[in-house]
This record gives structure tokens, C-alpha cells and sequence, in this order.
């Protein structure tokens, strides 16, 4: 699934497509060739769903007039702002919400951010130069503790409805959708106990993120029965990285190296670098360290060994926060709160008992 950023330009008003330059600006846009555009715009057969969606995405947000056959019973353009993809969630994020508003007669517009790329304030703008009827944004700025919220609340003010998914903040009068990250503390947590560790290690992504913040609150009230762990000793314990293999792998030697026989991961690509580093410390995985990430995403079953892993609702929030815009939009009543979902504990084979 390609990426759709909204590109600015100029003298891009509305006007039939049927130009040479036209056709080439929007087989740039969708990622495709001229001549595949034109046997959309001109309703041929033999092209894929998924590439006809794409040009026709095109026509409407380059703000083109489509041909009458091609004439959409859509309300509208709504934008979906989501981080990179390379972390498989966010991609699943983007499927599912795009799919759910295209069955629902809207338009998708996805833009996702890349380090020095474009700022999520600027695709807002962008979005509403376009005049989406909604935005759905998947841990965007409002997931980082250090960001302001006026981004939020003039969105808010001006009487857009908006979705933030994965990561609550006081005084935005919006639907949260939400990943209940105590819940997945304490399964996962649990589960290890149940299997004889003590020395429990978790490895996350930077505190400023408010999933991880509650996850660490969620780890700590998880372990604070558990005999031998006093605060000190529970913070060695604590390591905080990037969301990557290589942040990972990071925190796997250094909480191996604090002597922790199972660890917990913030997500299943940290589990991977976890599992990199046991590795390379001649380890093996479950015997001598039991591995268990966050998300499942779904590649997670073909690694050695397979992982466990607590698995996100990702499909029923993603329709949690179609539903809420799509509600929004049509002027019924909207309950907006934060709605929490709860994770899945998923058995595989990158945890067993203790060595003792």
C-alpha cells in the first residue's frame, strides 16, 4: 500500500483531466502510468480495485472534475495522518481505516510522516485546504506529552470532527481510541510470572509518548507484588529506546545484563532486536530468555522462534474511530471520550519456564 501526501500546488483548480498534463500529474500522484490513467478515466477494463481507487483519489484531491460515468456518490474527502510505515501497525492502522471509509462513501486521504518530512501541521492544512470533512489521526503529536494541544482545539474550535487514536490528552474535546496499555502490562506481566521469572526486564520507546508512559505505570503496579522488587531495583529494570530493531536490541543487552530472564517489549519490532541481541550474547530464546513483544502484527509468526505477543485491536479501533467521524458528520451525538480496547495475550513460542 502506497503512502498519499497531499501535495501543494498551484494553478490546481477544478477543470476536466482529459490534458496531457493532467493525465501526468495524476499518474505521478497515484504512482502509476499515463496510460493506466486513462483507462480509468475512460472506464476500461483490466485494471486492479486497489489501482483504481488510487487515480480516482487523485482526480478528487488534485481537485479535478471526474468524467460523468466515473461520477462518485461520495460525502467527501477525509484525512487519515499516520507516523512512517515502517513499523507494520501503522500500516495496519491505514488499511483498515481507509477501507472503512471508502465503504462508506468517502474518499481517503492518507499522508504519513517521515523525519524531515512533512510536519503533521502543514498536512493539516494541506487537508483542510482541500475541505476534508473529518481527520483521523493515528499517534500523531497528540501521543507526545511534550506537544502543545492548540493544534487540536482549534480543530475542535472550528467545528471539524476529529479521531485521535493512541494517546489521551486533557482538554481536546475529542473521541480517543485507545490501546488499554495497563491491561497488556499485566498479561504480560502475568504470564511470565506464571512461568517462574522474577526478574522481569521491559523494554520500551521514549517516556515523552504517552502509551509508554501508561505502560510503565501499567508494568510497575504489575510487578510491585512480586518479592525483591523495591523501587531502585525495579527502575534497572526499566529501559526506555527507540521503537526499533536496533533500539531493541539495546535494551536487550542492557537488561540482560541487569540479569532479567524475561522481558517485555513495547512492540513486537522491539522484540525482534531483543531477541537479535540474546543471540549475539549466545543465548537462546526461549531457554535462556523468554521474549514477549506488543502488537502482533503479522510476520510475527514466521520468526525463530515464533513470538508472543499481546495483540492490539487494531480492526476494532480502527472502526471505533471511522465510526465516531462518520457520526460526526452526519450530526448525530457524539460521546466524545477516550474509549479503551482491550489486548490479547497470543501464545507462541519465544516464552517458557525459568531456567532454574
Amino acid at each position: 500500500m502506497s503512502s498519499t501526501s497531499v501535495p501543494v500546488r498551484s494553478g490546481a483548480g477544478e477543470g476536466s483531466v482529459g490534458s496531457r498534463g493532467r493525465l501526468a500529474d495524476l499518474a505521478a500522484y497515484a504512482g502509476v502510468s499515463e496510460a493506466t490513467v486513462s483507462r480509468v478515466l475512460n472506464d476500461k477494463p483490466g485494471v486492479a480495485v486497489a489501482t483504481r481507487q488510487a487515480v480516482l483519489t487523485a482526480v478528487d484531491v488534485l481537485g479535478y472534475e471526474r468524467p460523468s460515468k466515473l461520477s462518485r456518490n461520495s460525502a467527501g474527502l477525509v484525512g487519515l495522518i499516520t507516523p512512517e510505515l515502517t513499523n507494520p501497525v501503522f500500516p495496519m492502522f491505514a488499511q483498515s481505516i481507509e477501507t472503512q471509509m471508502a465503504a462508506a462513501g468517502f474518499t481517503p486521504v492518507l499522508c504519513t510522516q517521515t523525519p524531515g518530512g512533512v510536519h503533521e501541521d502543514e498536512y493539516v492544512q494541506m487537508l483542510l485546504d482541500r475541505g476534508v470533512s473529518a481527520i483521523v489521526f493515528v499517534s500523531g503529536y497528540h501521543a507526545d506529552s511534550r506537544a502543545a494541544v492548540d493544534r487540536y482545539t482549534a480543530l475542535r474550535e472550528r467545528g471539524l470532527p476529529i479521531a485521535l487514536v493512541n494517546g489521551y490528552r486533557e482538554g481536546i474535546d475529542a473521541t480517543f481510541i485507545s490501546h488499554d496499555d495497563h491491561a497488556s502490562m499485566r498479561l504480560a506481566v502475568r504470564h511470565l510470572r506464571d512461568l517462574g521469572h522474577t526478574r522481569i526486564g521491559f523494554a520500551t520507546g521514549p517516556a515523552r509518548y504517552v502509551p509508554v508512559q501508561r505502560r510503565i505505570e501499567g508494568f510497575r503496579a504489575a510487578m510491585a507484588d512480586l518479592d525483591g522488587h523495591d523501587g531502585v531495583a525495579l527502575d534497572e529494570l526499566i529501559c526506555t529506546t527507540l521503537f526499533s530493531v536496533e533500539g531493541g536490541a539495546a535494551a536487550g543487552r542492557q537488561l540482560i545484563e541487569a540479569g532479567a530472564t524475561g522481558i517485555v517489549c513495547g512492540s513486537d519490532v522491539m522484540a525482534l532486536g531483543v531477541m537479535r541481541a540474546a543471540q549475539q550474547l549466545g543465548l537462546s530464546v526461549p531457554g535462556d530468555l523468554s521474549v514477549v513483544g506488543g502488537d502482533d502484527v503479522p510476520f510475527m509468526t514466521f520468526v525463530d522462534p515464533p513470538l508472543t505477543t499481546v495483540r492490539m485491536d487494531v480492526m476494532g479501533m480502527a472502526a471505533a474511530a471511522v465510526t465516531a467521524v462518520l457520526e460526526e458528520i452526519a450530526g448525530e451525538p457524539v460521546d466524545r471520550r477516550e474509549y479503551l480496547f482491550d489486548p490479547e495475550l497470543i501464545l507462541r513460542e519465544s516464552t517458557g519456564p525459568v531456567r532454574r
